[in-house]
């Protein structure tokens, strides 16, 4: 199967970066689907938050009730708007929707994102309006999105062509996603996280595009570093392991897969009308295309964070630096679960930090790397040096607890300060509260992800040697 990553993007640039964008079924009436589209194309999103701003290109409202919505001109049909439209997203009921495709068909539309449902996912008279709908579609070469989602949101255009909240904080995660409604949840979140996304994609029911259409345009995407699925089923699971095996070396792609269970499996086919699989299947073949998979949300974005931020882990030997014997007992377990090997201090290592007049006479001197409570920046930094430069660490794990000594910011400092020196991947576990959180903040803002749980820590490390492993498999 031959996949051209260029062309693929290419044909899916109107999604993205349209020049004109139609909305049928736009409204007046605020409660409407069809008023919050056009709301969130003018400013954004509906709730007024600072980093929103609105939709650039051209927009055009068609109803042919009225002739004004939100001081945009209303067209009655997108046939009679005379500029370029090259998206449009359908907010009519499932009826019309063949209707509208045929206009659209006539304006020589390029994409069309389905908002409505009504089809797949609601029986054989639903399935029937899905294909008659992707018949004309298909002879037209109009490619589709949805029916039954939510829509795209493409922070660096801008564009908010959907019905979920507002527009994301710029990042560098593309989230793909076959449930709207999840995708909601996870906006809202991510503002007050601060985690950025570079694309958030709701494709609903697959009827044309599926997520590994979405996942071959984000390969070449220049904002996406790593691409995060939500998924409950594929129409062409061959398709999708061809696309994950040619994107995979370019950039991770992190997988969360519903429908795991016999409950999962029955409401993933209520719900979007797919068929889940059997989730073995699916862990096997991910694994051998290059795909990650996560067991939680949290994980999945975990996980994408920092494969977006650090290189991969040329191995699983990881040293952990910490200032808490006990945080440093709960680490070495994690890893151990994980299958990561933590390998004792060499020799040297141990003789170089007993010279370095840095360190208090009580300090470990194994792995995990106890720096003790009384730890000063300084301290942290000849310990940082000492296993980040030796060939026998692939990775770091740095540890830190409030104590009245600790001076969170000047560790965090000497934590990028490694990092960039020594090009190694470094997870951060600044653990605390209030006053540790600045210093967390400053990890991330400067490409080290932080995590207030040593769980979710070790996780990312493992998510780093699972992709540096792949990466050496396939070379």
């Amino acid at each position: 199967m031959q996949i051209d990553l260029e062309e693929k993007h290419s044909e899916l640039k109107c999604f993205f970066e349209p020049e004109g964008v139609a909305v049928i079924g736009a409204s007046r009436n605020p409660e409407k689907i069809g008023y919050q589209v056009v709301k969130n194309l003018l400013d954004g999103g509906i709730f007024s938050l600072p980093h929103l701003k609105g939709f650039s290109g051209k927009i055009f409202p068609v109803n042919p009730k009225t002739d004004e919505i939100l001081g945009l001109k209303c067209y009655p049909r997108i046939t009679e708007i005379s500029e370029r439209v090259n998206l449009a997203i359908v907010c009519v009921p499932a009826k019309f929707v063949s209707q509208v495709v045929r206009d659209c068909a006539k304006k020589e539309v390029e994409g069309i994102s389905i908002i409505s449902g009504g089809f797949g996912e609601a029986g054989k008279e639903g399935e029937k309006l899905q294909e008659e709908f992707l018949k004309v579609a298909k002879e037209a070469g109009i490619r589709i999105v949805g029916p039954n989602c939510l829509g795209i949101l493409y922070p660096p255009s801008h564009l908010n062509a959907s019905f979920g909240p507002f527009l994301p904080l710029s990042g560098e995660v593309a989230f793909i996603s076959q449930s709207g409604a999840l995708m909601d949840s996870v906006i809202d979140w991510s503002v007050k996280e601060k985690y950025g996304f570079s694309a958030i994609i709701s494709y609903g029911n697959k009827s044309d595009l599926d997520a590994p259409d979405f996942v071959a345009w984000a390969a070449k995407d220049p904002y996406t570093k790593a691409i995060a699925l939500y998924i409950e089923g594929f129409t062409d699971g061959r398709y999708f392991l061809e696309v994950a095996k040619k994107v995979s070396p370019i950039k991770p792609i992190i997988a969360f897969k519903a429908g795991k269970t016999t409950a999962g499996t029955k409401a993933v086919s209520s719900h979007t009308g797919s068929l889940a699989g059997s989730y073995k299947i699916y862990k096997g073949a991910f694994k051998q295309s290059g795909v990650i998979m996560a067991d939680t949300l949290t994980q999945m974005f975990d996980i994408a964070r920092t494969l977006a931020n650090l290189p991969p882990a040329k191995g699983n030997r990881v040293a952990i630096v910490t200032n808490g014997g006990g945080t440093g007992v709960v680490c070495a377990d994690f890893c151990e679960e994980l299958g990561i090997k933590l390998p004792a201090l060499p020799k040297e290592i141990i003789e170089k930090l007993d010279k370095s007049g840095r360190m208090h006479p009580a300090w470990s001197r194994a792995n995990p790397l106890d720096v003790i409570g009384d730890a000063t920046p300084k301290r942290y930094k000849v310990a940082l040096e000492a296993v980040m430069s030796s060939e026998v660490y692939d990775g770091v794990i740095v540890i830190q607890t409030l104590q009245a000594p600790t001076r969170p910011i000047e560790d965090a400092k000497i934590v990028v300060e490694m990092q960039r020196k020594y090009k190694k991947p470094v997870i951060g576990a600044f653990m605390g509260g209030t006053v540790t959180e600045p210093s967390a903040k400053y990890l991330e803002e400067h490409g080290i992800p932080n995590y207030n749980d040593m769980d979710r820590a070790v996780r990312a490390m493992w998510a780093l040697i699972e992709y540096g492993n792949y990466l050496k498999r396939i070379n």
